[in-house]
């Protein structure tokens, strides 16, 4: 073996004795000093159903349960056990899997020896709903290629394997192209591509619904948490900062300190130049600054968060120049935004971003603060005062009542008894989360968890394994499941439904935003409250309302919390509580 051959062999061995650390490593004249690490897997899944195949004649799809058994991944030449699609003069195959929940990720197929040795030509089209797997790319019901291929043609090899896609999906329809051709198909897989990271926070009570519901949300972010924290899976699968509250929120009660999250801030930073605004509206450069307060509050980096002050600073004094002598906001130069039901409502957004540049600027003053900034602080201060002297009318918006109440421009019961009008009619799944933490602040507890069960309840009976971009609780009428092909007379709840962005098929059925329930029932029924940076204080103060106990785990920096909350016969509560050392723990009852 000559010198080079010795060089290269060596580079690769300490390339992956690394770990693929970043390291100078030259070869063949490629520079590989920027390989990036993640907690990436990938996983292969069969289906576990066949919901639908083509019925035209018997011998157009032969043995398509040999796709539902475990696989290996590996072509051979044994030729048995096979799933055969034929094509003839009266008609033509076509197949469609479930594979049992969402998944990030694409198609595995591995082929036999289809007769003329020629690769087989397929449609391939995947779906978070059966309804969208069976779709057209058409202008009806909003099917689209948009962010994520979902549709297109391909061609498999002879005796042999092919990977493909990258998208959110359930079910995947497979249709073999070609006038009298045929397709031996041994494997047709699911690659489930995910970050590998444990749960580490938990949550179970009497109520196995709002059980469900918690691990619904924790799953929904997992998903989206990919090389960058994203709003969903489908669409649009990109750092959006307001959807990214609710989910950063998520991640602290579940996983934990976890990088995706300041490599996304950075990003979303990094790409802004002020004076312009995060993702071009003026309300998501705020929630930028109030993620940073939460995230410091949870992991105490105060390393991280000094990398930060420049820009945070000048961004401070950006929103204090916004607040005109009626000391209202009077935010410009981008969109003005606070969810999509709310957007039409000019006199709703303006009392949200009242509240939103008021609490803004209270985190900028606890930011401030620590970063030993005086004269920043003293400024946000000032603002907050002067803002609090003009409450804007919220209208019927549940979104402004939530955030004025939750800012403290409004009495918390007061906000209360409009969020409550008509039960969860007019909650959105971004700003349902802001909802029920306004409802918490006026003690609604009860209200909060009965919210719970009848908004994000109906989705998991309309068969959802992951919370959507939005839904409506008028859409319930008469509806279909996702899981199902639309029966007649019944409303497609996919396909039928949506306003805005996501008409139709292109709603993301897996978008981050939606997540809400899950910090909130760790906040709320499991009761731990932050107090101090790095979870270093921690207040459990439980409201368990009609639930008999409640129990489950909240990660730190410094370990595992663990707590359970009994309902005790004479009506008192019983707390435990087990905390790693460093940890000072505060029990408040009811």
């Amino acid at each position: 073996m000559n010198k080079i051959n010795i060089y290269i062999t060596l580079s690769i061995l300490l390339l992956f004795k690394s770990g693929y650390a970043q390291l100078p490593v030259v070869f063949k004249g490629t520079h590989l000093d920027d390989v990036q690490t993640e907690e990436m897997a990938r996983r292969y899944l069969s289906p576990v159903k066949i919901l639908w195949q083509s019925t035209n004649e018997p011998n157009h799809i032969q043995n398509a349960k040999r796709l539902l058994k475990p696989g290996d991944g590996q072509a051979n030449l044994s030729g048995k056990d096979l799933c055969i699609m034929h094509n003839d003069g009266h008609g033509k195959a076509g197949i469609l899997l479930d594979f049992g929940r969402e998944l990030h990720g694409g198609l595995q197929l591995l082929t036999d020896q289809s007769r003329g040795g020629k690769p087989v030509r397929l449609r391939i089209r995947f779906g978070e709903s059966a309804s969208e797997a069976m779709s057209e790319i058409d202008t009806l019901k909003g099917a689209t290629n948009d962010h994520a291929m979902r549709d297109f043609e391909i061609s498999v090899p002879w005796l042999g394997k092919l990977e493909v896609g990258n998208t959110g999906f359930r079910f995947i329809r497979i249709d073999l192209l070609d006038d009298h051709a045929e397709l031996r198909l041994k494997e047709a897989r699911a690659i489930f591509i995910f970050r590998d990271i444990p749960y580490l926070g938990s949550f179970k009570s009497s109520d196995t619904l709002l059980n469900k519901i918690w691990i619904t949300g924790a799953y929904t972010v997992h998903l989206n948490m990919q090389d960058y924290l994203w709003d969903g899976v489908k669409r649009d699968r990109l750092v959006w900062v307001g959807d990214m509250h609710p989910e950063t929120s998520t991640i602290a009660a579940v996983f934990g300190n976890n990088n995706v999250v300041t490599k996304s801030l950075d990003l979303v930073r990094d790409i802004t130049p002020l004076p312009e605004y995060m993702n071009g509206m003026v309300s998501y450069s705020m929630w930028w600054i109030l993620i940073q307060r939460d995230w410091y509050m949870h992991t105490g980096d105060l390393k991280y968060l000094k990398q930060q002050k420049t820009y945070l600073t000048a961004l401070l004094n950006q929103y204090l120049e916004q607040i005109d002598n009626q000391n209202s906001e009077s935010l410009k130069n981008g969109i003005r935004f606070l969810d999509w039901p709310s957007s039409t409502d000019p006199e709703a957004i303006h009392a949200g971003l009242q509240a939103m540049l008021a609490m803004t600027l209270n985190a900028g003053a606890d930011l401030t603060e620590v970063l030993n900034d005086p004269v920043t602080l003293a400024k946000c201060k000032e603002a907050v005062t002067r803002l609090k002297k003009n409450v804007p009318d919220p209208g019927k918006s549940k979104q402004a009542a939530a955030l004025l109440s939750l800012s403290g421009l409004m009495p918390p019961d007061r906000a209360n008894v409009l969020i409550s009008d008509r039960g969860v009619q007019d909650y959105s799944t971004f700003f349902g989360y802001y909802m029920l933490l306004a409802k918490a602040k006026a003690g609604d507890y009860q209200g909060s968890i009965d919210a719970i069960r009848n908004y994000w309840g109906p989705m998991l009976s309309l068969g959802a394994t992951t919370f959507w971009e939005d839904f409506n609780v008028n859409w319930l009428d008469n509806a279909s499941r996702i899981d199902q092909l639309v029966p007649e007379g019944k409303k497609d709840i996919h396909g039928d439904y949506g306003a805005f962005c996501y008409k139709g098929f292109r709603h993301s059925l897996a978008h981050g935003w939606a997540s809400g329930p899950t910090p909130w029932l760790t906040q709320y029924v499991l009761g731990v409250n932050v107090m101090a940076p790095g979870c270093k204080v921690i207040k459990i103060e439980p409201h368990l309302g009609d639930l008999s106990f409640a129990e489950g785990t909240f990660p730190t920096p410094l370990g595992i919390v663990k707590i359970r909350n009994t309902k005790l016969e004479n009506g008192k509560l019983r707390i435990e509580v087990k905390a790693p050392k460093g940890i000072k723990i505060i029990k408040v009852k009811e």
